[in-house]
């Protein structure tokens, strides 16, 4: 059986994995409209850079894979860790405090239901 899917990705996004796996869990298997209803109405920080995320993977399933836009449903969604941004912060006596800045990579695969 071949399966058509559409992906997008948005690798180094300045947001913390675990605050991004929280969201990812909302919308996993869920039809892409219901998705995109839950990312608007969900007050995470996370949420905005995933609706833009997956408004990119229904256009790419539309204009690239010419898919069905109202069948498409979330079939994959992961995030990995990217690199840490390292930064310092001054504290008393001369000493210093690092802040590590930690980003993302998030992967966002459609499919069409049978």
């Amino acid at each position: 059986m071949n399966v058509v899917e559409a992906f997008a990705k948005a690798p180094y996004v300045r947001i913390a994995p675990r605050k991004v796996q929280i969201v990812l869990d909302l919308i996993r298997n869920k039809p892409a409209d219901e998705a995109m209803a839950i990312l608007k109405h969900t007050p995470k920080a996370a949420c905005e850079p995933l609706e833009k995320l997956l408004k990119s993977a229904i256009a790419n399933a539309e204009n690239n894979k010419n898919m069905d836009t109202s069948r498409l449903y979330v079939a994959k969604c992961t995030v990995s860790q990217g690199p840490t941004l390292k930064r310092i912060r001054p504290r008393a006596r001369g000493s210093a405090n690092r802040i590590n800045k930690k980003t993302s990579h998030i992967v966002l695969v459609l499919r069409e239901a049978e």
